[in-house]
């Protein structure tokens, strides 16, 4: 990656890492689909008005909107709702590098190297690890609904992936024009589970702090975050920039821990080690071994 694409990555890092306890405040005092619906409509108004639709296909549009955007956080603005910890929330979700090797390969025909196999191997035990300590710290449903979310980051990470077929686009627009799908599925949710009396409560009821979490969220994490991020996975192989963000859980269990105090249990942290070295082996695996041969 040049050195200017690799700085923009750890930029996304940071707004990804402290997102999460941003979501924990809001969903605080916003049921977690309204608080989807109003990130999503705060990241398209007003900028849909200054930024031209890139010509790409109405289901480009619908496909990224409802599987990064919509699918990605109805699952886990619930999961952190229903109490995962903020800080296990991003950990767990950097599960969506291993699902977009498997969507990609199926999809997209892009081959496995032996590193990252084996990467998957050490992830999906260190995956299955955590999964095995739910509790009242970690609720299973928590978890099971943040692998979910993994699974729809990695399906609009293929998507992604195919923007460049259509020639140079404006990426920035995309992300914009793509954040006016996901308000309806949001709302309409919302209103089937979470009730209009809740929707009034919390809209009646919106302090500053709710205020904040959205206007972070929509312009914060997606605007800006998701912007670079679809520039980064059009110009770059799935299966190498996916594996970047597992920087993301060290700003994001830290700033739980600052914030929250969220402390984890030792079998958390094997398990996370053991998530993190399987990102680590994916994404310098093959480098680490060429070095190896080339030495001896």
């Amino acid at each position: 990656m040049k050195p200017v694409d690799i700085a923009l990555a750890l930029l996304v890092v940071l707004v990804w890492g402290v997102n999460f306890v941003v979501i924990k405040a809001g969903v605080a005092e916003v049921p977690p689909l309204l608080l989807g619906a109003l990130r999503f409509l705060a990241a398209a108004l007003p900028a849909v008005f200054f930024f031209r639709a890139p010509k790409l296909p109405l289901r480009t549009y619908l496909a990224y909107g409802m599987t990064i955007a919509f699918g990605q956080f109805a699952f886990l603005f619930t999961a952190i709702h229903v109490g995962m910890p903020s800080g296990l929330a991003s950990l767990v979700l950097q599960s969506q590098a291993f699902f977009t090797m498997l969507f990609a390969a199926i999809w997209l025909k892009e081959s496995w190297r032996p590193s990252q196999l084996a990467g998957l191997v050490l992830a999906a035990g260190g995956l299955g690890l955590i999964g095995t300590a739910h509790g009242v710290s970690m609720p299973l449903a928590g978890f099971m609904l943040t692998v979910a979310a993994a699974c729809s980051w990695a399906a609009g990470n293929v998507v992604s992936r195919t923007l460049n077929r259509n020639g140079p686009i404006n990426l920035l627009a995309f992300v914009v024009w793509a954040s006016l799908v996901p308000p309806l599925p949001f709302l309409a949710m919302s209103l089937l589970i979470e009730g209009p009396t809740a929707i009034v409560s919390a809209l009646s009821h919106f302090s500053l702090r709710s205020a904040g979490a959205v206007m972070y969220l929509g312009w914060g994490a997606t605007l800006l975050g998701y912007g670079l991020w679809a520039r980064l996975m059009s110009r770059y192989p799935a299966n190498q920039v996916a594996a970047f963000p597992l920087l993301v859980p060290l700003v994001g269990l830290s700033a739980g821990w600052l914030v929250y105090g969220e402390a984890l249990q030792a079998v958390h942290w094997i398990g996370g080690g053991l998530l993190m070295l399987g990102l680590g082996v994916n994404l310098f695996g093959t480098r680490l071994m060429t070095r190896l041969r080339g030495a001896t």
